[in-house]
């Protein structure tokens, strides 16, 4: 009979707290099963740590303390025995006699303990042991973590570094190599040679028939001078052949003179050099005045190329460095050349400097105002220690490698780097050879190294909670 009472009782003790939830709660009527797990919880509670409160209604909502909905409903305790991942889990244990330092948050929170604890989830604390850390930016990271974070290393090694300086170009013409053909005297064009601009001419070959009376009169004088000297009369012929040199003749055309031992009214004018006629200014019969460019010529079996190097590469290209040009025109011929000049003048508007590369053209392929590519190789045979680019963390204020020290230990160093080549960079200082570093994923170490360091700062503060 007191066992049917019991029963009864407790059957309208549920209903009633159905009726009251409701009334708290208008239109919803609380699940029986919540109802009867709540008090199941309560009449086995003694003896049970309870991990964490979740939502009565089982939603992703949790807390480390009671607490209740906003409708005043209380969230639900869950107890160590109703987690599987927590049972028969205990503080952990010195490993192989170490000493425990502290204890971290797991979810890497700048929180440290001196004792075992649970976060707010229910989550261990991680224990660090005494030399798992040499200093507060030594990073260790399971296997597991590293094949999923994508992390991958590479020896350092020593290689010779070279850098390609890319530039444009325009081919000149070798100043040099061209000449003007002037007369020293007023004269006139009694005849021209087929040539035109353009024409290619050999030295000595005739370009015009020059008459002058002052260049009459002076060979006249010469041929004077030779009879003289062959009958003994006089003893140099210096006078005359003088003034012929200085009014400009060429040597061909004294030698003539000294030859047939008479003068002529117009004289054959020669090319002074092999070249390109580049400059025709003379008509058939024109009179032309002292000092009037009649002809220019330009010899280009060697030509420059005008390169305009940008500012920051000055500094890796030298005088004697071997430079490849690659003409527009021509995308399948490249010419090599050597630095002739580095102009000491910056163009203000572009902030380039001018290069000057002397190259050999014996097809004359290229030709003056050409546009070109020039590519400059700069750096040294010598090997240096390097590294791949993507190993550097570049922060602004110095640069940083992430050293592999096996077993998924790391350490981030600072470093100091020189010259650039083939995606490799020069390290003057900071690893060695011997050493091997982070190419992927290494901004992720570098930002847990970060983290160990204030961790690292709070305990040798004294701070651990």
């Amino acid at each position: 009979m007191n066992s049917k009472l019991l029963a009864g009782t407790a059957v309208m003790a549920v209903f009633a707290s159905a009726v009251v939830g409701y009334r708290s709660e208008p239109g919803t009527w609380p699940s029986v099963h919540v109802v009867a797990t709540s008090m199941a919880a309560e009449s086995g509670a003694a003896g049970r740590e309870v991990l964490y409160w979740q939502d009565p209604d089982g939603k992703n909502d949790f807390s480390p303390a009671p607490k209740k909905t906003p409708g005043g409903r209380a969230y639900v305790p869950v107890y160590e025995d109703q987690e599987a991942s927590f049972q028969g889990a205990k503080p952990a244990k010195p490993q192989g006699g170490r000493k425990i330092l502290y204890y971290r948050n797991p979810m890497g929170l700048p929180d440290v303990s001196s004792a075992p604890k649970k976060d707010s989830m229910g989550m261990d604390y991680i224990p660090v042991y005494e030399g798992d850390e040499e200093d507060g930016s030594t990073v260790k990271i399971s296997p597991g973590k590293l094949q999923r974070t994508g992390v991958r290393s590479e020896p350092v090694t020593r290689r010779a570094l070279v850098t390609s300086i890319r530039a444009p170009g325009v081919v000149q013409a070798d100043e040099h190599r061209q000449s003007v053909v002037v007369l020293r005297f007023d004269a006139f064009l009694n005849g021209l040679e087929h040539i035109t601009t353009g024409s290619k001419v050999r030295k000595g070959e005739a370009l015009m028939r020059v008459y002058s009376s002052v260049l009459s009169a002076a060979a006249a004088q010469y041929v004077t001078d030779l009879g003289i000297r062959d009958t003994g009369g006089l003893s140099a012929n210096r006078g005359a052949r003088q003034r012929l040199e200085n009014l400009g003749v060429p040597d061909a055309i004294i030698k003539d003179i000294e030859r047939s031992k008479q003068g002529s009214l117009t004289v054959v004018w020669p090319a002074p050099r092999d070249g390109f006629v580049v400059e025709h200014n003379v008509v058939e019969g024109m009179q032309a005045k002292t000092g009037d460019v009649l002809f220019r010529i330009a010899d280009l079996s060697v030509v420059w190329v005008l390169a305009d190097v940008a500012e920051r590469d000055l500094a890796m290209i030298a005088l004697g460095q071997k430079a490849t040009v690659t003409p527009r025109g021509y995308p399948g011929k490249t010419f090599a050349g050597t630095i002739s000049l580095i102009y000491p003048v910056l163009n203000k508007e572009t902030r380039t400097a001018r290069v000057r590369i002397e190259l050999a053209n014996p097809e004359t392929i290229l030709r003056p105002n050409m546009y070109a590519d020039v590519v400059i190789d700069s750096g040294s045979n010598k090997p240096v220690v390097a590294v791949p680019e993507s190993a550097i963390i570049d922060s602004g204020i110095r640069k940083t490698v992430i050293v592999d020290k096996g077993e998924g230990s790391f350490e981030p160093r600072e470093v100091k780097t020189g010259s650039r080549g083939d995606g490799f960079v020069e390290i003057r200082e900071g690893v060695s050879d011997k050493d091997k570093v982070v190419i992927a994923a290494n901004f992720l170490i570098d930002a847990e190294s970060n983290l160990k360091a204030a961790l690292q700062g709070l305990t040798t503060g004294g701070e651990a909670k």
